[in-house]
């Protein structure tokens, strides 16, 4: 069963010449999903590639504009899977899009930090950004009626909202799917980075913030339950939020200076993953913290319809 995303209808408006529509978000959260969608509907020619074929590599990154032009030929729409896997590869979107106007040009790939970093500066006033999250309430009311949200909103609360985990049809699934995204892929993209070695204290590190929802943040205080510098702890927070793990919601003060000064508080993007990092899938009734689960899903529900 398919979910339509609300970013289908952004993606539509957004794809037009002279620009790069950038995909971003988790991994697992659709990103493959909504370019297929998309392209079931795409009236004229287009090419589709992955960043991982050798071959594509070597002409996407070749900053060249005869060889990109040979490479695009007749298509007037262009779509790389992957491309952060591509040397170079915002330099020559970036030849693409100012050489062939009547180029269209989609983006997206597994690791939005990467993707982030190779595209980000050469495409400045090029592009524009799409962000994919678990699946909003919003979508999930196009294919479930009333009393099926209602029933299934306690799941919600536990189990999260990842595509794969709201089509699931038994919960011992659900958990060993939660499971093996915290195990596999929630710290890739940040372990890749240079100078970040210590996966046992980002995982505790969210394990403490998972505890402290709704509550404001010290750094200061996890750096001394961490054994590490407030700056670490600030530099990894902010590799989690970029990386789609957690969000940072900033202080309100009618006076600036205070409300520059005033501490954070943190908010998973997924319950489903926030109770995975805790080992928590215990029914409502049978824990302490429901306030904390609904006040999660509540503010990630609001930053998926702003978004």
């Amino acid at each position: 069963m398919y979910i339509p995303q609300i970013q289908l209808k952004n993606l539509k408006q957004l794809v037009i010449p002279g620009k790069v529509i950038v995909i971003y978000g988790a991994r697992r959260t659709g990103k493959t999903t909504l370019l297929r969608e998309f392209l079931k509907k795409e009236k004229e020619p287009y090419t589709l590639v992955s960043g991982e074929d050798i071959t594509i590599q070597s002409y996407l990154s070749s900053q060249s504009i005869e060889k990109l032009k040979a490479f695009v030929g007749a298509t007037r729409l262009l779509v790389v899977d992957e491309a952060q896997k591509i040397p170079h590869i915002g330099i020559n979107l970036k030849l693409i899009v100012d050489h062939m106007p009547d180029v269209r040009v989609i983006v997206t790939g597994s690791s939005s930090f990467d993707l982030a970093r190779s595209t980000g500066e050469p495409l400045t006033g090029r592009k524009f950004t799409l962000k994919l999250f678990p699946i909003a309430q919003l979508e999930i009311g196009q294919i479930e009626k009333i009393h099926q949200t209602q029933a299934n909103l306690e799941n919600r609360l536990i189990y999260g909202s990842y595509p794969e985990i709201v089509l699931m049809p038994d919960n011992k699934g659900r958990e060993h799917y939660l499971k093996e995204i915290v195990s596999s892929y929630l710290y890739k993209d940040i372990l890749e980075m240079d100078g970040v070695r210590h996966s046992s204290k980002i995982s505790r590190l969210l394990q403490l913030i998972a505890f402290q929802i709704g509550k404001e943040v010290s750094l200061s205080e996890l750096g001394t339950s961490l054994g590490m510098s407030k700056n670490t702890v600030e530099r990894y927070l902010d590799l989690l939020e970029k990386a789609f793990v957690v969000q940072r919601l900033t202080g309100f003060s009618r006076n600036l200076r205070n409300e520059i000064t005033k501490n954070c508080r943190y908010y998973f993007l997924d319950n489903g993953i926030r109770n995975a990092l805790i080992n928590n899938f215990n029914l409502l009734e049978q824990r302490n913290d429901a306030g904390e689960l609904w006040e999660n899903y509540i503010i990630i529900e609001r930053l998926k319809r702003q978004e």
